[in-house]
């Protein structure tokens, strides 16, 4: 129903704005990302989605498309509502949740408010083979296929799985163990992870 609005903020609170358009004021639940973009009396273009339910009509607003695809995705995860979507953009933008379904970082996931691990595992299972879709055309470093990949091989698997031990996410590990070699040694992939981590620092 509507694809987009364009407005001024007349208010915001920590998990809402709202922006006036032509006389009316259109209250949007969002993300804490796009809440950073929206300051009292400015101008703003808030991508939107109507959730409809039986006793309310609920709109959504998103300062980018990107954002609001991977709303719309999460949405259509079994177990998760709006409010869980919104949880997990609120602690993970897009390229980032990208990288952590990509990595099946379970525990980054669950950083968000009232997500536990098991709803997290679902949204990786059923939203990995989207990511690379969804995020096509966007920089975000390591391609979503060289990720994924180093979570599948022994060595490579094995020394990701140190590196968390050693306090670095999964996603960190799998990030810096995919820009290497990966018929290294499980020892040589830890030791040069470690130096890619370090100069991260």
């Amino acid at each position: 129903m509507f694809y987009s609005l364009t407005g001024t903020v007349i208010f915001t609170d920590l998990s809402s704005v709202a922006v006036s358009c032509g006389g009316v004021g259109f209250h949007c639940q969002t993300t804490a990302f796009t809440l950073r973009d929206c300051e009292k009396g400015q101008e703003v273009t808030l991508f939107t989605h109507l959730n409809v339910r039986e006793d309310a009509l609920e709109l959504f607003g998103f300062s980018t498309q990107y954002e609001l695809t991977w709303f719309r995705y999460l949405i259509g995860v079994t177990g998760v509502g709006p409010k869980a979507a919104l949880a997990i953009l609120s602690v993970l933008p897009p390229e980032k949740l990208a990288l952590v379904i990509s990595s099946g970082d379970v525990k980054a996931i669950t950083r968000a408010q009232g997500v536990g691990p098991k709803i997290a595992q679902r949204v990786i299972l059923e939203l990995k083979d989207k990511a690379k879709t969804v995020m096509s055309g966007v920089d975000i470093g390591p391609s979503f296929e060289s990720v994924a990949a180093v979570n599948e091989l022994p060595n490579t698997g094995e020394a990701i799985a140190a590196l968390s031990m050693l306090g670095y996410s999964q996603t960190e590990a799998s990030v810096a163990v995919s820009k290497l070699d990966p018929a290294l040694p499980t020892q040589d992939l830890i030791r040069q992870a470690l130096k890619l981590l370090s100069r991260q620092v």
